[in-house]
């Protein structure tokens, strides 16, 4: 019997409860792709399937051999081969490997009662954090799995004979087995690459390769309504011969399209250490006019880690007013930003837009949602009794904000006339949380936004409409670890989340951009809440119960924070202009 007690990633708040009964002989659905699909074939297996593969050691005891079955199911080679190994006869003809891969914190084993010298039953539980699903995207997740599993003796050595479908993997075993890469595909409008972070089997084959079949295989499920859909259904990579990645099923591509998916192949190669030039052929055409190959020269407008190369302009808002901030010299900005006093939020982009949250001085119930720029004045946009951090979209003119903690705005600005344009954006996702948004950045490419919702750290994917309008779509929640004590978050330059939180153990804490991990920032001298966080790409400011502090991204060898240089003493928040 196996129980797993989840709450989805799509069903934030709502427990979907699966009871199997009988464990052997159930329908599936692929989670990891092993030999069922050409495509996924070569993204999991190596060229060679006839290497030696581990398998029970003679005299194992029945709990430490079922632990070695579970190490073994991180080995997706010849069909789980290794892990079929540890079973009988029997349950190797009828257990399907490809039912679901869950990710559990560890694995626990408790011997049930009616034990004989010839078999023996065990409760198998775990704390799920997440599955990995078809092309090695990781789903974060939270619940309990629970099942029974029977051994029994086979010419004198315990056997696995009942088990239920699927892989179940420990976090350290996905970590050890299995390594993370970015693909890279182009957002709905072409005009930026988002990152698509999947987790590859190390010991297959080539990993230029595996990534070259994911990348034909088109962006994960959850991130496709944020992509550009131009690719043709059937696409598909056929290999590398000669140093040629090969596609096929692509010929409907005009020269324009055909550039933008080599854009996505060069990019997702280099990005994964893999060195240049890259030939590349569509349906056996090559795409560089040359013969010699394509570069990241060639698309370096498309860079996506062109912000992590940038150097940002730091400012500092203190008692409602923005200063600019260069080395140890602070002063006021030269608008009404340095001397409104009535600033509450602000956000700003390197080309000189700006968004900011005033207070009514005529009302100290009501705040007001304004856009202008650094040389332009303030044009009230809307009144709320509270609104969020503004946060600007991919094109600088156009920026969200929440208001009353269920409405998200959308503005846009023009630039020529000054003239805003304000629409909502269709949150229905929340008819489905509880609590409202306290927080809301949209990432660096225009493609994710992440939210804080009642202490808890949710993302969600923007999409696009024919018509232009915004939507947020398959939000899921991220860190369930944080418990409620999230306070702040911003994005890294690498997608990575840097959150603030109220928690004492863990004040400051990175989100990996799938949620597959989270790590407390050192600790040091920082303490709790951290109540606003803003990164650039060397530096995470945080503004604590005491001052402003800095951490650098690399680096760094002490625990400590240190004050940011001229505003010692001066408890302000970080706005990193990017």
């Amino acid at each position: 019997m196996q129980k797993i007690h989840r709450h989805r990633a799509l069903l934030p708040r709502s427990a979907v409860a699966l009871l199997v009964v009988g464990s052997l002989g159930l329908a599936s659905c692929t989670s990891l792709p092993t030999n069922t699909d050409p495509a996924a074939i070569r993204s999991f297996e190596p060229n060679d399937t006839s290497s030696d593969v581990p398998g029970p050691v003679p005299g194992r005891e029945p709990d430490l051999l079922l632990r070695d079955f579970y190490a073994a199911g991180a080995i997706p080679r010849g069909d789980y081969e290794a892990a079929r190994s540890f079973l009988t006869s029997n349950a190797q003809e009828v257990w399907n490997a490809d039912n679901t891969t869950l990710i559990v914190d560890r694995i626990d084993l408790t011997t049930q009662p009616g034990a004989t010298g010839q078999r023996r039953s065990f409760s198998v539980r775990g704390d799920v954090i997440g599955s990995l699903q078809e092309g090695g995207a990781f789903i974060p997740e939270t619940g309990v799995y629970e099942a029974t599993i029977e051994l029994e003796q086979v010419n004198g050595e315990w056997r696995i004979s009942s088990l239920p479908a699927g892989i179940i993997l420990e976090r350290t075993e996905l970590r050890n087995q299995y390594q993370p890469y970015s693909l890279f595909f182009l957002n709905s409008t072409s005009e930026k690459l988002i990152s698509d972070r999947r987790w590859i089997y190390s010991g297959g084959e080539s990993t230029d390769t595996v990534l070259m079949s994911l990348l034909a295989a088109g962006p994960n499920d959850r991130l496709r309504p944020a992509t550009w859909s131009g690719l043709p259904e059937g696409a598909n990579f056929s290999g590398k011969t000669d140093g040629v990645y090969e596609f096929t099923g692509v010929g409907t591509l005009n020269p324009e399209e055909s550039q933008r998916m080599a854009s996505q192949v060069v990019w997702t190669l280099a990005v994964a250490g893999v060195p240049g030039p890259y030939r590349i052929t569509f349906d056996g055409v090559s795409v560089s006019d040359n013969g010699e190959g394509l570069t990241t020269d060639d698309f370096v407008t498309m860079d996506p880690q062109a912000s992590a190369e940038e150097v940002s302009k730091l400012y500092a808002l203190n008692n409602g007013r923005l200063f600019t901030v260069e080395g140890t010299d602070v002063r006021p900005v030269d608008s009404e930003l340095g001397d409104s006093g009535d600033i509450e939020s602000v956000d700003l982009t390197a080309d000189g837009h700006a968004a900011a949250v005033l207070t009514d001085p005529e009302d100290e119930n009501s705040r007001i949602f304004a856009v202008g720029g650094m040389d332009h004045p303030q044009v009230e946009v809307m009144r709320a009794a509270e609104f969020s951090r503004p946060t600007f979209e991919l094109h600088n003119n156009v920026v969200w904000v929440v208001a009353d903690g269920n409405r998200i705005i959308r503005t846009v600005r023009s630039d020529t006339t000054g003239d805003v344009v304000t629409n909502e954006v269709d949150s229905s996702f929340l008819d489905d949380l509880d609590g409202e948004i306290s927080v809301l950045r949209i990432s660096d490419s225009g493609a994710r936004v992440a939210m804080i919702i009642d202490g808890r750290l949710y993302t969600g994917i923007i999409e696009r409409s024919a018509t232009g309008e915004r939507s947020v779509v398959n939000v899921v929640e991220f860190a369930h670890e944080l418990e409620g004590t999230a306070v702040s978050v911003d994005w890294a330059s690498d997608g990575a989340l840097i959150v603030g939180t109220s928690s004492t153990d863990a004040p400051v804490v990175r989100v990996e951009q799938d949620g597959s991990a989270s790590t407390t920032l050192p600790t040091g001298n920082i303490n709790a809440p951290v109540v606003m966080v803003s990164t650039s790409p060397t530096m995470i400011y945080a503004t604590d119960a005491n001052a402003l502090l800095q951490f650098p991204l690399q680096g760094q060898d002490s625990v400590n924070w240190r004050e940011v240089p001229g505003l010692q003493g001066a408890r302000s928040a970080a706005v990193v202009a990017k």
